[in-house]
């Protein structure tokens, strides 16, 4: 074998060695990715269960909410409504919409976790948030935490308006 035919084999094992660690790579990064899709879907079981159950609980505490559970494209939660009249304004009866509305969002390529809310009381919207994290860096006390709060802040200012 001539020197050009041994560096050509040489050349030809190491492109060779080059395909397989891009494969490689590639299978790694599909299956990093599947863990992160995997990771996501666990965290929004564990957390769309503490929305339901806070929701729920508010439901219980103001007779009149009906409970309404969320999944599909807008995400996985739930939320609870309420529809009163006010006939004190003398200008007729005055509709009063409240909602309550607790969500986890689909996955998404950008790879977060991300919750959101949005209260409403007698017409007014109270307050409207978000709260992502990477999912790598997802402490799920720290959400359930938040869902505790938004909620109890929620009834606390509709309390406040009766």
């Amino acid at each position: 074998m001539s020197d050009f035919e041994a560096r050509l084999r040489k050349a030809i094992d190491r492109g060779e060695r080059r395909s397989d660690e891009k494969r490689a790579a590639a299978a790694r990064q599909a299956l990093s990715e599947e863990e992160l899709r995997r990771l996501h879907t666990q965290y929004r079981l564990e957390l769309s269960e503490r929305i339901e159950q806070c929701v729920r609980k508010l439901t219980d505490a103001f007779p009149g909410f009906q409970y309404e559970t969320i999944y599909g494209e807008r995400g996985w939660g739930a939320a609870c409504r309420r529809d009163d009249f006010d006939s004190r304004g003398g200008s007729g009866r005055n509709n009063l919409y409240s909602r309550l509305e607790m969500t986890v969002r689909p996955h998404s390529p950008l790879q977060v976790l991300d919750l959101a809310g949005k209260g409403t009381i007698r017409n007014k919207e109270v307050f409207h948030r978000n709260f992502f994290k990477k999912l790598e860096e997802v402490d799920s006390d720290e959400f359930a935490a938040l869902i505790d709060a938004w909620a109890l802040e929620y009834a606390e200012r509709f309390a406040a308006t009766r």
